[in-house]
C-alpha cells in the first residue's frame, strides 16, 4: 500500500511539471535591463558576446547540477547549441533557452530521486569492496544513463549505511530515506518561474565576475533586512519541518513571546490578515511564501492558525491574533564578553568584541532619524564599557564576518587608528579616492587584536588590513577571503519607475579597495601575524577557488603616519604561542582533527563495506574516549563531551526540534580554542609592551625555549 502511495507522489510531482516552467514579462525586461547594466557600468566591463555565452552556460549548468548528479553527456550535448546564444538572447529578453535547460533539470532531478526511492524497496548488502565518492565537483559528466544511475545507487547506498551505522533497523531505514527522497520531490515540485530565472540572472552575473548578483524583490528585502538588522514582523524565527511551518526560536520582546500563547515547536498551518481576512492554508507551502504572508506593516494584525507543538497532526487547533512590530535582531549584533587570562601569578582581562557582519540602516541614516541601528554606534557603546570594566586589551573577533557596509568599516578603524586615511578605492575610470577615518581621538589606545579566519572577507578585510599597515594591533588567525570589490545597490524597480517591486536589484561591482600601503587584499586576502591551524585551503575556499576573480594588482601608498610597530615583538610571540600550544591538549587535538579531516577530502572516497566503516568508527570513538578520560583527569569534569558529534546519518529538518536546539546550544558553549589562544597572545603582547621590557632578552628566551 505503502509503495502504490509513493507512486502516487510521484505521479503527482511529475504531472506538475508536465507543464514547463515559463518567464513571465517582468522577467524578460529584468533580463535585458541587467545585461545593458552590466556591460556598461561594471568595474570589468564585458560586452555581451560569444564568449561571455558560453561562461553563462557553463556557470548555469553549474549552479543546477554542482556535483554532476542529474544530467548526462548526452543532455549536456543536447543543449550545447545554447552555448552561444544565451548572451545575445539577455539583451533582447529571450529566457526561452535557460527555462528549457531549467525545465531539463528538474525532469532529470525528479527521475533520479524516483529511482532513489526505488531502490529501498530491495535493500542493500555490505560486504562487497566497494567506494562512494563524496564530492564530485570537479568530475566530468556521467557518460551513459547507466552510469549515473549506478552513482546514484551508491549514493542510497551511503546514506542507508550511515543511518545502519548510527544504529537504526532496516524498517526505520526505507521510512527515514523514503521521507527524504519524498520531500526531495516536493521541494521540486515547489520550483516556480522565479527560482528559474533568479538561477539563470546568478549565472549571468558571476559569469562576469563573482561578487555581482542578481536579487529579485524578496531576496532584496532580505538583504535590506540583513544590512538593518531590524524588520517588522511577530518576532518569531520560522523553518519547514515535515511541511509545517514550524516555531524555532521566539524573539525576547516580540509579540509572539509577549503574547504567551505560543512555543518553540508549535506549527502554524494558516495565515489571515486582519481581524475578519480569510484564513490561508499554508500547510505545505514554501517557508519563504509563509513568512511573507506573515510579515506586514508596523502595527498591523495578523492571524495565525496554529496547531500545538504537542498536539498529533488531528490536534485541536487555535487561533492567536498578535499586532506585527518593528524587531531588532540582536543576535547579530556586536556583542562583547571578556576573557580572563592567568600567567603564572598574573591575571589580565581581554575584552572581546564579536562582530558578525558591518551593518548600517541606510535608509534610515538618510532619513536623519536619531539612533540608527550601525557597527560604529553598537561598537563604540561596547568599548565605553569595556573600559569600565578596566580590561586590558581588547580583541575584535571577525571570524565569519563576511563584510557589508564600506563606511561602517572606515568609521570602526578611526576608533582605534584616529584621524587618517583607511582605504584606497579605485573605480572603473582607473581614478583613486582615499577614504579616511573622521575620527579625531581614537576611542580605545590600548593594546589591540584582529581575530580572523577564510570567511572573513570585505569590509572585515579593510578593517584588518588597516589595523595591521598602521601597526596599531595584531591580526591572528586564517589568511582571510580575499575579496577587494566594491559593490552597489541598482533598483531596476526606481530605473523602470514600477509602481510595485517587481524587477529585482542588482549588486553590481563597480571598485576596488587597496590597502593604505598600496595592496589590495584582492585575491591573496590578509595574511595573519601569527597563524593559526586552517580546515580551508586557498585553492578551495575564498577568492583564489574562483576562475574569474580579478588579479592581485598595487597601487602607490597613500600618506600615513603609521601608530607604531610590532614587528620586534612578533618573534617573541609566535615563540610564546608555539611553545604554550605544544602543551594545550584542546589545541593538538583541533590540530589533529584538522588534518584528519583534509586527508579525508583529499582522499574523497567513502567506503561502502560495513565491515571497514565499523572499524573506522570504532576507532573514531576509541580516540574520543581517550581525550575523554585525559581530560578527565586533568581537570576533573566529569561532564565533558566529545569533541567530534557522533554521526547520525541525518540531514537538517530529520532530526527532532529540541534535540536540534539542544545541540546548537552545545556547540554554542563548545570550548573556542582559537578565541582563548588569540587572547593569550593578546595578553602576551601587554606585558612586552610596558616600559622597560627588554625586547633582546624576551626574544633569545623565547627561542631557546621552543627550541627544547
Amino acid at each position: 500500500m505503502k509503495l502504490k502511495l509513493l507512486g502516487l507522489l510521484f505521479a503527482c510531482i511529475t504531472a506538475a511539471h508536465s507543464a514547463p516552467i515559463v518567464p513571465d514579462a517582468q522577467a524578460a525586461k529584468a533580463a535585458s535591463m541587467a545585461a545593458d547594466l552590466l556591460s556598461r557600468y561594471h568595474y570589468k566591463p564585458t560586452p555581451v558576446d560569444e564568449a561571455l555565452s558560453g561562461k553563462i552556460f557553463d556557470q548555469y549548468l553549474k549552479a543546477l547540477d554542482p556535483e554532476k548528479l542529474f544530467f548526462i553527456q548526452a543532455d549536456i550535448d543536447e543543449l550545447a547549441p545554447a552555448r552561444s546564444k544565451l548572451g545575445t538572447d539577455m539583451l533582447n529578453g529571450e529566457l526561452g533557452r535557460p527555462f528549457e535547460i531549467f525545465n531539463l533539470y528538474v525532469k532529470r532531478a525528479v527521475e533520479r530521486l524516483a529511482f532513489a526511492r526505488n531502490l529501498l524497496k530491495g535493500g542493500f548488502t555490505f560486504d562487497s569492496a566497494e567506494s562512494y565518492q563524496f564530492v564530485r565537483n570537479k568530475q566530468g559528466w556521467s557518460k551513459t544513463e547507466a552510469d549515473v544511475l549506478d552513482l546514484w545507487r551508491k549514493r542510497v547506498k551511503n546514506d542507508w549505511l550511515r543511518l545502519k551505522l548510527a544504529g537504526k533497523d532496516d524498517k526505520s531505514i526505507v521510512d527515514l530515506l523514503g521521507k527524504r527522497y519524498d520531500n526531495s520531490l516536493k521541494r521540486l515540485g515547489r520550483l516556480n518561474n522565479e527560482d528559474a530565472f533568479n538561477t539563470y540572472m546568478n549565472a549571468y552575473t558571476m559569469a562576469i565576475e563573482p561578487h555581482t548578483n542578481y536579487m529579485a524583490p524578496r531576496t532584496a528585502a532580505n538583504f535590506d533586512i540583513s544590512m538593518r538588522l531590524s524588520l517588522v514582523g511577530i518576532g518569531a524565527v520560522l523553518v519547514e519541518v515535515d511541511e509545517y511551518t514550524t516555531i524555532r526560536e521566539l524573539m525576547a520582546g516580540g509579540p509572539a513571546a509577549l503574547s504567551g500563547q505560543l512555543k518553540v515547536g508549535d506549527r502554524i498551518v494558516g495565515v489571515a490578515q486582519g481581524d475578519a481576512g480569510t484564513m490561508t492554508d499554508i500547510m505545505g507551502a514554501r517557508l519563504d511564501d509563509s513568512v511573507t504572508l506573515i510579515r506586514g506593516a508596523a502595527d498591523t494584525v495578523v492571524r495565525l492558525e496554529v496547531l500545538p507543538a504537542d498536539a498529533g497532526p488531528d490536534g485541536k487547533h487555535k487561533v492567536v491574533s498578535l499586532v506585527r512590530k518593528p524587531i531588532s535582531l540582536q543576535d547579530q549584533s556586536a556583542k562583547s564578553s571578556v576573557q580572563t587570562i592567568t600567567d603564572g601569578a598574573l591575571t589580565r582581562k581581554i575584552g572581546v568584541i564579536t562582530l558578525p557582519s558591518f551593518y548600517e540602516d541606510f535608509a534610515a541614516k538618510q532619513k536623519g532619524i536619531s539612533g540608527y541601528k550601525s557597527t560604529s554606534r553598537d561598537v563604540a557603546v561596547l568599548i565605553k564599557e569595556l573600559k569600565d570594566k578596566k580590561v586590558d586589551a581588547i580583541l575584535m573577533d571577525l571570524r565569519n564576518n563576511g563584510g557589508g557596509s564600506l563606511s561602517e568599516a572606515i568609521e570602526l578603524t578611526g576608533f582605534f587608528t584616529g584621524k587618517g586615511p583607511v582605504v584606497q578605492v579605485r573605480d572603473a575610470k582607473g581614478q583613486i579616492r582615499i577614504e579616511s577615518s573622521p575620527q579625531s581621538q581614537p576611542a580605545w589606545e590600548g593594546p589591540l587584536a584582529v581575530l580572523i579566519n577564510r570567511n572573513s572577507a570585505s569590509a572585515s578585510e579593510i578593517f584588518a588590513a588597516a589595523i595591521q599597515d598602521y601597526g596599531r594591533g595584531l591580526v591572528l588567525g586564517e589568511p582571510s577571503f580575499g575579496k577587494g570589490t566594491v559593490q552597489t545597490m541598482i533598483n531596476l524597480d526606481r530605473i523602470a519607475k514600477s509602481e510595485k517591486p517587481q524587477l529585482g536589484e542588482i549588486k553590481l561591482t563597480i571598485a576596488q579597495f587597496f590597502r593604505i600601503n598600496g595592496g589590495t587584499t584582492q585575491l591573496r586576502g590578509v595574511t595573519p601575524d601569527v597563524t593559526f591551524p586552517t580546515v580551508m585551503e586557498t585553492g578551495e575556499h575564498g577568492e583564489s577557488s574562483y576562475d574569474n576573480a580579478l588579479p592581485w594588482v598595487q597601487i602607490p601608498a597613500a600618506k600615513f603616519s603609521p601608530n607604531g610597530t610590532l614587528q620586534d615583538l612578533l618573534p617573541i610571540l609566535v615563540g610564546q604561542h608555539k611553545l604554550r600550544v605544544k602543551n594545550e591538549k584542546d589545541f593538538q587535538y583541533l590540530q589533529e582533527d584538522i588534518a584528519e579531516f583534509n586527508l579525508k577530502r583529499k582522499r574523497n572516497e567513502l567506503s561502502l563495506n560495513e565491515a571497514e566503516r565499523r572499524k573506522e568508527k570504532q576507532a573514531q570513538e576509541a580516540k574520543l574516549a581517550a581525550r575523554k578520560a585525559g581530560t578527565k583527569a586533568k581537570d576533573g569534569d566529569d561532564n565533558i563531551k566529545n569533541d567530534v558529534a557522533k554521526d547520525d546519518g541525518l540531514q537538517a529538518g530529520e532530526r527532532d526540534l529540541s534535540v536540534e536546539l539542544a545541540a546548537e546550544k552545545a556547540r554554542k558553549n563548545d570550548k573556542d580554542v582559537l578565541l582563548i589562544e588569540a587572547a593569550h597572545i593578546l595578553g602576551d603582547s601587554v606585558a612586552l609592551l610596558k616600559p622597560g621590557v627588554n625586547l633582546a632578552a624576551r626574544a633569545k628566551q623565547a627561542q631557546l625555549l621552543n627550541a627544547q
